[in-house]
């Protein structure tokens, strides 16, 4: 059974989280307390300096700084990246937003869910490429989620404009991220870029997510609360094993898929997780990863 105690440890190397609570949260204070140099990245520096000094608390002497990234702006994405001047060994696609019950956008008009959890952080792997290939074993974490089963990639109306329904909106995100850590893998292995790229998923991890996207008082919050949560949930530090064994694990596989192994993958210790068969489909994802380049105007291995 894996757990905190197999982190290796992680002194020069130099990470970078995304979403500074909950699981972002819990893998940087594992990283940093592993030795890593830790950049914990998101919209709120409030939030994110509180995570820094709580996360300095626990473990002084820690290397760990906040810096603002916003991933539902293209441009803030492009600022951040130029400011990371040194090689980055492990990158942890890992903020999110789920199910918000309005259609939003992000500030480059792309539906709110399809625009951050995957063309932001697909926007942001690729502006990192050429620093994650000065890296040491260079590692590209991406966060997926059970999800992605019900998921399909819808592209005659990627952004939602026809009909927006909140949880297929997620589950087409999630299910792209997974896409997107298998093409990745795909592509490095092609273009030598040197990159192990593999994902991950919480299960039922008790994080701000569900306050974040349909709030509390949603019908499909208070019956997960009721029937689900009691007895089939975790706390994110436990939610956030399998990322992190994914970040760190010498046994994890280049195009790996890890989640909780317990109850339907929603809790338990990592394991490899179950993939849908359209998250396998390399014509989908090749013509995912082109529709993005053009979206985005990023193109990895450009300079």
């Amino acid at each position: 059974m894996w757990t905190l105690q197999d982190i290796s440890d992680q002194t020069g190397r130099r990470a970078i989280v995304t979403g500074t609570g909950g699981l972002g949260y819990e893998t940087a204070l594992a990283l940093a307390g592993a030795g890593g140099d830790v950049i914990l990245a998101g919209r709120s520096a409030a939030k994110g300096q509180e995570s820094v000094a709580r996360i300095l608390t626990a473990h002084p002497g820690a290397k760990i700084r906040f810096e603002s990234l916003d991933l539902a702006n293209l441009a803030d994405i492009a600022a951040f990246a130029a400011r990371i001047d040194a090689p980055v060994d492990l990158l942890v696609n890992n903020a999110g937003i789920m199910a918000p019950a309005e259609r939003r956008t992000t500030s480059d008009g792309f539906e709110l869910q399809f625009g951050t959890n995957h063309l932001g952080h697909f926007a942001l792997t690729g502006r990192l490429l050429p620093r994650l290939r000065e890296g040491k074993s260079p590692r590209v974490v991406t966060v997926s989620s059970g999800a992605h089963h019900t998921g399909r990639i819808d592209f005659d109306d990627l952004q939602w404009e026809k009909r927006y329904t909140p949880w297929l909106a997620y589950s087409q995100s999630k299910l792209a991220n997974l896409l997107f850590a298998f093409e990745l893998q795909r592509r490095s292995d092609a273009a030598g870029w040197g990159l192990l790229s593999d994902a991950a998923h919480p299960g039922f991890a008790r994080t701000d997510l569900i306050a974040n996207g349909p709030g509390h008082d949603a019908l499909a919050t208070r019956i997960g609360n009721l029937l689900i949560k009691p007895w089939a949930s975790q706390s994110a530090a436990d939610g956030a094993l399998p990322q992190l064994f994914a970040a760190t694990s010498p046994d994890a596989k280049p195009a790996g898929y890890y989640g909780p192994s317990r109850l339907f993958e929603m809790v338990g210790p990592p394991a490899p997780a179950g993939v849908a068969r359209r998250a396998r489909d390399p014509v989908v994802a090749r013509r995912l990863w082109e529709v993005s380049e053009t979206l985005t105007g990023v193109r990895f291995g450009d300079g």
